[in-house]
């Protein structure tokens, strides 16, 4: 993708709405806030309100539009109190939106709503984001609405390659929302000489302070990859089974402190983990609160690719909000708004020249738009068959106590 400047896409309004409500990138909101903040208080203030979960009427806050999503995965204002994009959508749209990070990880959001999906009853939410094999689950499980696209004509603007993809061809059902890689990441402090591969992070010398993420085609994809096995490929039940020997035996001696979902991000800021299994973007993130002192690499062995999805739940009364929800945020100036917060891979065809006016070093960071040659490092773990997934995601979810 071409980084040059041109005029900047999307509608002129939208992009007055957005300066107005003060974004900022987050390198340049922590360059700001480091002296008036310390990084716990960034860190909290990365949190909203909890969520107000919806009767059964679906009437949740006042009628408002109700998102779930992952922490740290929407841009706030410099005082880290709201989200500038989202507060121009309401503005622009009249729409009154109950944000909360409510996603920890995909299997707890999961059973969390799952017995009211069954029932076909309301969630309290409107909008979920949820990564692929998850957004298969729900597509095919009939959990979702489909959407009308002729209320979300920026959907056009998705990338090529997410446009086409095999658990919802021609995008009916979901939009992708962010991606990123899965790697590895430590604290430089206690791992001066950094780590190059996964095996690396089972050194005896930080014994008790390795997590791994309980996303289990991030973890085992990883260990498979580290095995000479490509999880994208054909691999056997032996080969996912040797990945998953792994955890088991570095949770039984110790050497793993805990499996993790999104939290174990506070875990490296506190320092009582120093490597772990992570997210790009989080890493960032984190890098910009706390000076650069985390660090993060596609291990040798090479890493894992994935997508987080918006999708609208099917008993949800607001799926026409919703819609126009997802359509502002397939604005290029908004998407690249939101992405110079989250420091992960937007969707959104025109951002990368929308991120020059922003900051123009991020326009060139591969972490959010990555060359061929990053793409050659990483995998997509292949989709599984319903039995697959049952079967592999319950074996992993025991083996973690889960």
């Amino acid at each position: 993708m071409s980084s040059g400047r041109r005029e900047l896409p999307g509608d002129p309004r939208v992009r007055e709405l957005v300066r107005q409500a003060g974004g900022v990138s987050r390198r340049r909101f922590l360059a700001g806030a480091a002296g008036a903040a310390g990084a716990g208080a960034l860190l909290a203030a990365c949190g909203t309100a909890g969520s107000t979960q919806a009767g059964e009427d679906g009437g949740g806050a006042g009628g408002a539009l109700r998102w779930a999503n992952w922490t740290q995965y929407l841009d706030q204002d410099e005082a880290g109190t709201s989200f500038p994009t989202l507060a121009a959508f309401e503005e622009q749209s009249g729409i009154a939106v109950d944000y909360a990070e409510d996603v920890e990880d995909n299997d707890s959001f999961y059973g969390k709503v799952s017995r009211q999906l069954e029932n076909g009853q309301d969630i309290g939410y409107d909008v979920v984001t949820l990564t692929d094999w998850m957004t298969a689950r729900w597509i095919r499980q009939e959990y979702v609405a489909e959407l009308d696209k002729s209320r979300i004509p920026n959907a056009a603007n998705i990338l090529p390659n997410l446009a086409g993809v095999d658990f919802d061809d021609g995008r009916r059902f979901s939009l992708t929302w962010q991606s990123g890689f899965a790697g590895i990441a430590w604290d430089t402090q206690a791992i001066p000489d950094g780590l190059r591969s996964v095996s690396d992070l089972w050194d005896p010398r930080y014994k008790g302070r390795v997590e791994v993420l309980s996303e289990m085609r991030d973890t085992i994809g990883l260990i498979m990859l580290e095995n000479g096995t490509d999880p994208s490929g054909g691999w056997s039940t032996d080969d996912w089974f040797d990945a998953l020997d792994v955890v088991q035996r570095h949770l039984d001696d110790g050497q793993i402190r805990q499996v993790r979902g999104n939290s174990y991000v506070q875990d490296l800021a506190s320092g009582d983990a120093v490597a772990c299994i992570a997210w790009s973007g989080d890493i960032t993130s984190l890098n910009y609160e706390y000076d650069g002192r985390f660090a993060f690499a596609i291990p040798e062995a090479g890493g894992t690719l994935w997508s987080d999805n918006l999708m609208v739940p099917h008993a949800s009364p607001r799926r026409a909000q919703a819609e126009e929800l997802f359509d502002y945020y397939y604005d290029p100036q908004v998407a690249a708004e939101v992405a110079a917060w989250v420091n992960y891979i937007t969707p959104v065809q025109g951002a990368q020249e929308a991120m020059v006016g922003i900051d123009p070093a991020l326009a060139e960071d591969p972490m959010i738009f990555p060359t061929d040659e990053i793409l050659s490092q990483v995998r997509v773990f292949r989709t599984l068959t319903p039995a697959e997934e049952e079967r592999y995601n319950g074996q992993f979810l025991t083996a973690i106590g889960a």
